[in-house]
């Protein structure tokens, strides 16, 4: 056949360490109908402060593959909730070749088309805190690329017609695809007349939705006579590829026919007629894809020699389990993102009878759906079972409802299918069921009721169960409980939900309690964060004493709004907001910027030098306000300000010191006692910030920073101006008199004033 070959690629993105499924990076690729083959390559690459980062440490990468929908991980092994199905995904560990790249193949031979995702992530670290800009952080980047090849022009076979096929000695094999439709209980796929060869050695292979692999329900036509493979319950709405294979060494040409036949579950007894009139056609694609395809209700194509297709008559055979029962719809109702409501008509209590199943369906709307989680919940009517021990089972099954002919079978799986068992009775009469990230498409629900008696289950008489049914589809499991938060999360195009747990409750649903903090923590590293504050008391009780009114309301403020943003901060239960979050937050940044800004400033000592020093209270508070709008977390929003005080400062006592020919402060008591300890409190404060503080240790290291910084201002903070010692004018006479005018004093008394000389002499 023709091959054509497809590329797709994504943005490269920064990879995060695992938490929970909101720290991965999820991307969304779509395979189309008809591929053989699709290859993935997968490339990593190290960044660190914009060149590649050959220093940065070899982390190896987990990628994570699914079908349909995305996958649900659990790398750190935790328990799921309750009732909860999960799905399985395919995962693959990319380890590094070179210094600062690396790149891994993934092949995956005759895909199942549709939507793929692919999740990727780093492996979980020690939870540092580390401050934003602080130094150079290493960025491993990730990138996949898909390579597809797909066949054009693949013969279509059509229900009741024979297809006359040679095959070549260069050929090894022939593709053919049928479509099956809605209310289909089974497929028939059959070679005849094989001629070129004794005993007709091929190989028949028949695979849902992609081309046939080694695996495949596979059929020896030279053991079997006649050489018929059936697919009982075939997934609906769906292409069925055959494939039939050349035995090795065989030489010469081969020509047979083949035939497909589909049996209607509505008429068991009846095949599908080889053309439908156009009212039949909804339920099949108007196009086949193949040249020349044959539409339904339009006549045959004109045969060929080597091609040729009619209709024949094929006896058929009633099997069990083939006559199927009406499906009832459901009502969709979207509430939100991801809140959806599946309502019974005539709902939500159903009757069960005891001698049919009843069957329901659920339709999820591709991509749309998948990314939250479908809900399903069955309670029985105790009521209704007039004293009979009656058990009522569901199956759900995606794509085609299993209804066994065995009425006491209460299995929910068959060699080609996988479901999933509810059960209720008078003893549980509540069952649910979560699947998180579900395929896409229809899910049906089967209900039966069956009596238990000591030979088994056996079927029940005159007993109608009711039981209430809620479907329902959501964006987390029990909205990730009270020690979770549900994020909803977007890639691209694409939306999905996840947990993110807090107070070290971890799990898909936030549920699993292993590592959980105890009432009695939560309570302890609030208080602690909180009660912390109080060491503010003491610089506002000194600056109150030394007249530093400005100072004394900014650590009054930033007190407030750290102890209030502690209490609402809180990941656990332990939590007491007076206002919104964000402005809790914003508030003790700057408070805690401007209590920085106003104590380098008073011990700058500027209002001898600069008469409005005013002025830098207002800038600085105007400025910090600007800087924490555009970045909260950045490194210059507590450097750059300190910084520039500190130079102001710096500057302030130089002038001094060349003005008086002595070190400014003088006094070796001030350094000794106050500065350097100051100085040395604070600095052990901001190397405690930056470079200890972790997410293990975050409430006691915090806690000790305000400690910190609190006594550091109690100490750095000058103490109260002495008055000046300015001569007034004195008391002006009638007639001549002399008027002193002396020089004003320096602050602090470190002047000696019997050494003040007098300037001038002014003659009034």
């Amino acid at each position: 056949g023709l091959f054509v070959t497809d590329y797709f690629t994504r943005t490269p993105r920064k990879l995060s360490p695992f938490r929970s499924f909101a720290s991965i990076e999820l991307f969304h690729f779509h395979i189309p109908e008809d591929t053989v083959i699709a290859v993935w390559n997968l490339i990593t690459f190290k960044e660190q402060g914009g060149t590649f980062g050959d220093q940065c440490p070899d982390r190896s990468i987990t990628v994570y593959f699914r079908s349909g929908a995305p996958s649900v991980i659990n790398p750190l092994h935790t328990h799921f909730p309750r009732d909860t199905a999960v799905p399985g995904s395919f995962a693959l560990t990319l380890t590094w070749t070179l210094p600062n790249r690396t790149t891994g193949v993934f092949n995956v031979t005759s895909p199942l088309p549709g939507d793929w995702f692919l999740a990727a992530h780093l492996p979980k670290d020690e939870g540092k805190i580390s401050v934003k800009g602080l130094y150079e952080e290493c960025q491993y980047l990730f990138q996949p690329q898909l390579i597809v090849q797909r066949l054009v022009n693949i013969a279509v076979l059509y229900p009741g017609h024979v297809t006359e096929q040679s095959m070549a000695p260069h050929n090894r094999s022939c593709l053919y695809k049928v479509f099956v439709p809605s209310y289909t209980s089974r497929v028939l796929v059959e070679v005849l007349r094989c001629r070129g060869a004794e005993g007709c050695p091929l190989w028949l292979r028949v695979r849902a939705k992609a081309p046939p692999l080694h695996n495949s329900t596979t059929l020896d036509c030279r053991e079997h006579t006649p050489c018929q493979l059936a697919q009982d319950l075939p997934f609906w709405q769906h292409w069925y590829y055959v494939l039939v294979e050349k035995h090795p060494g065989v030489p010469g040409t081969i020509s047979f026919q083949v035939t497909v036949q589909l049996t209607d579950c509505s008429r068991p007894s009846l095949a599908r007629p080889p053309f439908l009139p156009s009212s039949a056609s909804m339920n099949m694609p108007h196009s086949f894809g193949s040249a020349g395809g044959l539409a339904l209700g339009d006549s045959p194509p004109p045969t060929s020699p080597n091609d040729t297709k009619h209709a024949i008559p094929i006896p058929v055979t009633s099997h069990a389990g083939e006559r199927c029962w009406p499906v009832r719809p459901t009502l969709r109702n979207e509430l939100d993102t991801f809140s959806v409501h599946f309502y019974i008509f005539f709902g939500p209590n159903v009757s069960v009878p005891p001698d049919r199943p009843a069957v329901f369906v659920i339709n999820l709307l591709p991509v749309l759906d998948s990314g939250g989680v479908l809900n399903l919940e069955l309670r029985l009517n105790v009521s209704s079972l007039c004293g009979e021990n009656v058990t009522v089972f569901g199956c759900l099954n995606h794509e085609v409802p299993l209804t066994s002919g065995d009425n006491t079978s209460v299995t929910c799986e068959t060699e080609s299918l996988a479901g999933f068992l509810l059960s209720v009775n008078a003893t549980a009469s509540l069952s649910r069921l979560r699947i998180p990230y579900p395929q896409t498409g229809s899910w049906y629900l089967s209900l039966r009721s069956l009596c238990a008696t000591e030979h088994g289950f056996e079927p029940c008489t005159n007993v109608t169960a009711e039981v209430y049914l809620r479907a329902y589809l959501s964006p987390c499991i029990n909205d990730c409980g009270i020690y979770g938060q549900c994020k909803l999360l977007r890639t691209n195009n694409y939306l999905y939900a996840a947990c993110e747990c807090k107070a070290g409750w971890n799990g898909w649903g936030c549920t699993d309690n292993a590592e959980a903090f105890s009432y009695g923590f939560q309570l302890l590293s609030t208080l602690l964060l909180c009660l912390s504050n109080v060491m503010f008391v003491p610089p506002v009780a000194i600056a109150v004493r030394s007249h530093y009114l400005l100072e004394a309301a900014v650590y009054i403020f930033t007190m407030f709004f750290s102890t209030f943003y502690h209490a609402c901060d809180q990941p656990g239960i332990v939590v007491f907001c007076i206002m919104e979050y964000d402005v809790l937050q914003f508030c003790d940044f700057l408070g805690s910027l401007m209590s920085v800004w106003v104590t380098v400033i008073a011990m700058a000592r500027l209002q001898p030098i600069v008469k409005q020093a005013s002025v830098l209270y207002l800038l600085g508070a105007m400025l910090l306000s600007m800087a924490l709008q555009m970045d909260r977390h950045g490194l210059w929003n507590l450097l750059g300000p300190s910084l520039f005080a500190l130079g102001i400062m710096a500057v302030a006592w130089t002038a001094r010191t060349i003005r008086r020919r002595h070190c400014y402060p003088p006094t070796w008591k001030r350094w000794a006692f106050y500065l350097c300890p100051g100085a040395l409190i604070a600095a052990a404060a901001v190397l405690l910030y930056a470079f200890v503080e972790t997410e293990e240790n975050y409430f006691y290291i915090h806690s000790i920073w305000h400690l910190l910084i609190a006594g550091s201002v109690g100490f750095l903070l000058p103490p109260r101006a002495k008055p000046s010692r300015r001569l007034g004018p004195l008391p002006r006479r009638k007639g001549c008199g002399y008027q002193l005018c002396v020089n004003e004093q320096e602050e602090l008394g470190l002047v000696d004033p019997a050494v003040a000389s007098i300037n001038s002499i002014c003659t009034s």
